[in-house]
């Protein structure tokens, strides 16, 4: 990364609007590349596995991550914080953890792949699987959603807010609902931690599955699973086995958390960064970054609203979705939009199915999918303006 300049983030010689941070947030705040390195140069032991001062200094990092992620989520004790590789082994460690042959799971129409290929996986498996149809907005449909539930249901699996159109679920109603009929209920946070406040306990989330590298402004290959009350120790098996650095003397998997579902060497460095990110979010409030966000998407939807010929998708109102916005340009394919913002704006966007086409199918956007703008925590109003500045251009060509 060259530098900045304006509100746009310079890569070698050329610079460029980001409105990708649903996939991954960029730039990185600067403290956490520092916290990154500082791991490297003078902690970089491995966690556990030794009595060195590097191993316990690595352990220590690891420990203190831990335990700002429970406080971030108020979760009850930084031992029921297990870390992961991102939300993806996070939902398939809950859900491959916890459900058997002969269980039902509830999951809603605008599911990212890392619910619906597990799911689909276990449906083949001898899981019962319902999927609740959301509207046009991406909105679940509360009343499918109660009739779902008046079958026996072991779990519900939901987005918090979704990928493709940023739409905010109602997550204490479906939590309170899943409880009354008995289920579990796990979140996919991959949209929200970082961008929305979150209470494990307050808001009934059973299991919390959240990724580092998106709102949390930490690093890829980071991410983890929040344990709620109701969660016993034994009630998750383990995706994988193997050395944890404790009861070393035992050749089987420790029962104790988070030892029992985390196995082989952590990845202690990227664990810093996302400690750091957490620390700047913290420091940052995320109320003041959810109103940073809001301002700018009141732009784009504005904007891009009034432009004859794009069609955009999701809640209308800014305040019911993430900054998270997906579009159609009437005339010209997904494909050629993105493609011309890049090449002739400098404008990195998403186009496509985004790894949700559960989600498109209730859109009526599958197979083409749609161009996806995600602003997010350094996006600035500038940039926001040229984006809208640059559809109305294509728009006009297409006129």
């Amino acid at each position: 990364m060259g530098g900045t300049s304006g509100g746009r983030f310079q890569i070698g010689v050329s610079e460029v609007i980001y409105l990708d941070n649903a996939a991954t947030s960029w730039p990185k705040p600067q403290v956490v590349i520092e916290a990154m390195a500082d791991f490297l140069e003078t902690a970089g032991g491995n966690p556990g596995r030794s009595g060195h001062r590097l191993s316990i200094e690595a352990g220590r990092v690891l420990y203190d991550a831990r335990e700002l992620v429970a406080e971030f989520f108020h979760a009850s004790d930084p031992f029921r914080v297990v870390f992961t590789l991102n939300a993806t082994h996070a939902l398939n460690l809950a859900m491959r953890g916890i459900l058997h042959p002969g269980d039902r799971v509830v999951t809603t129409g605008m599911e990212h792949n890392s619910v619906m290929r597990p799911l689909r996986q276990l449906e083949r498996e001898g899981i019962g699987l319902a999927v609740v149809p959301c509207d046009q907005t991406g909105l679940v449909d509360m009343e499918a959603y109660r009739q779902a539930l008046s079958v026996t249901t072991t779990m519900v699996v939901t987005t918090h807010a979704s990928n493709v159109t940023g739409t905010i679920q109602p997550l204490e109603q479906m939590a309170r609902l899943a409880h009354e009929a008995g289920a579990l209920l796990l979140l996919d946070a991959a949209q929200t931690a970082g961008v929305l406040p979150i209470d494990v306990e307050a808001q009934g989330i059973d299991l919390l599955a959240f990724t580092g590298h998106k709102g949390l402004q930490g690093p890829t290959g980071t991410g983890g699973l929040v344990l709620g009350s109701a969660i016993t120790e034994t009630m998750i098996s383990p995706l994988v086995r193997g050395g944890t650095g404790s009861r070393s003397e035992f050749e089987e998997q420790p029962e104790r958390l988070p030892d029992r579902l985390e196995s082989g060497t952590p990845n202690t460095v990227g664990l810093a960064g996302l400690k750091a990110g957490l620390e700047y979010v913290q420091r940052l409030t995320v109320e003041a970054v959810r109103e940073r966000e809001l301002a700018v998407v009141h732009i784009l939807e504005q904007g891009l609203a009034a432009i004859p010929g794009v069609h955009l998708f999701g809640p209308e109102a800014a305040e019911n979705r993430t900054a998270t916005l997906s579009l159609r340009l009437e005339g010209i394919p997904v494909d050629q939009v993105g493609l011309r913002l890049d090449e002739d704006f400098a404008i990195l966007a998403r186009v496509g199915l985004q790894c949700a086409p559960a989600a498109h199918r209730t859109l009526g956007t599958f197979p083409e999918g749609t161009v996806r703008l995600s602003s997010g925590l350094f996006t600035t109003e500038a940039e926001a303006r040229a984006t809208v500045d640059a559809v109305r251009t294509l728009a006009g060509e297409a006129a």
